[in-house]
């Protein structure tokens, strides 16, 4: 019997599509990345993205909100958007195909959106009235108010897809996915809150693949949701823990980056969800991550992230075996 026992958990456990256990990647952390001037500090790095030229963008809660950019070797280069009036409480910063920079938010209910000069090019949202002072947040356990097309309440992340259209995880109160045309115009939203398919809890971060489906970031339901463009529910990975940042990596061959802050564990899985591999833990140290908020990843085995309990961003190399 027990002979029999043993032959059939071999046989489930080497069966296709059974999911294996996976070992650590092993990968290497870039010490000292950034250069900063001897006058300028990071906050809370909440935010950092690539461009095509190897730029690093930083989006940090310090004093007030910064943007900041670096060139490839981590040398600072400029501060844009300085006292800008839809900086307030920095999320996550973006860039486009086009290297067109974009910016959320969540203190000012906005998403804007900078050319790579640095000029602003495009807003989506509206910050809160300055005169009424912000607006108080819905008391534990109180509805937030409904939400308003073309309107957000405390947004979280930024996409694109194939075609230029806009996809915005808004994200901490509205409960729901945003999608504008690629000149801003308000096309739908879809998502409440709750745990069904296609419901939220904090959609915390949102990418696209290549066939423009889009993947969201369901934090405090601990998955990740696929839909298409229009907002059909796909399908759904429970694999990941809690999902603070993700990132899909370039076509052809893309793979989804996922963080889970409270462990920090970062999760590598292909596009249906199977896992590949996990590397990271919680702490101080280099190779160590205090809240991953988010993740860039220009290529399969380069990520950038950006951690807010230890104010930095590391360069991981990754060796998968």
């Amino acid at each position: 019997m027990k002979q029999l026992t043993v032959a059939i958990l071999m046989m489930l456990t080497s069966a296709p599509g059974a999911q294996q256990p996976q070992a650590d990647i092993p990968f290497d952390s870039v010490p000292n990345l950034l250069k900063l001037p001897t006058d300028v500090y990071l906050g809370e790095a909440a935010g950092v993205a690539v461009n095509s030229k190897g730029h690093l963008f930083v989006f940090s809660r310090g004093a007030h909100t910064q943007l900041f950019e670096f060139d490839r070797d981590g040398r600072f280069l400029r501060e844009i958007g300085k006292g800008l009036y839809g900086f307030d409480f920095a999320h996550v910063v973006r860039v486009d195909k086009d290297d067109n920079i974009w910016c959320v938010d969540e203190g000012s209910n906005m998403v804007i959106e900078f050319n790579p000069e640095g000029r602003v090019v495009m807003l989506l949202g509206r910050k809160w009235e300055l005169t009424e002072g912000r607006p108080e947040q819905p008391a534990r356990g109180a509805a937030p108010p409904a939400p308003r097309d073309g309107y957000f309440n405390r947004p979280t992340d930024v996409t694109w897809d194939p075609a230029g259209n806009i996809y915005v995880s808004d994200g901490y109160n509205n409960s729901r996915d945003a999608k504008f045309d690629r000149n801003g115009a308000w096309i739908k939203a879809w998502g409440e809150r709750g745990t069904g398919p296609g419901q939220f809890n904090i959609p915390h971060t949102i990418a696209a693949d290549a066939q423009g489906n889009i993947y969201v970031g369901d934090r405090t339901n601990r998955r990740i949701q696929v839909f298409d463009s229009d907002g059909k529910f796909l399908k759904q990975f429970a694999n990941v823990e809690a999902p603070w940042a993700i990132c899909i990596t370039p076509p052809p061959a893309q793979v989804l980056y996922s963080a889970d802050a409270n462990s920090g564990k970062v999760f590598k899985l292909d596009l249906n969800g199977t896992l590949l591999g996990t590397f990271g833990k919680f702490g101080k140290q280099p190779k160590e991550f205090g809240w991953i908020h988010e993740i860039s990843c220009p290529s399969e085995n380069e990520l950038y992230v950006g951690e807010l309990l230890n104010w930095r961003v590391q360069k991981l190399l990754l060796h998968p075996r």
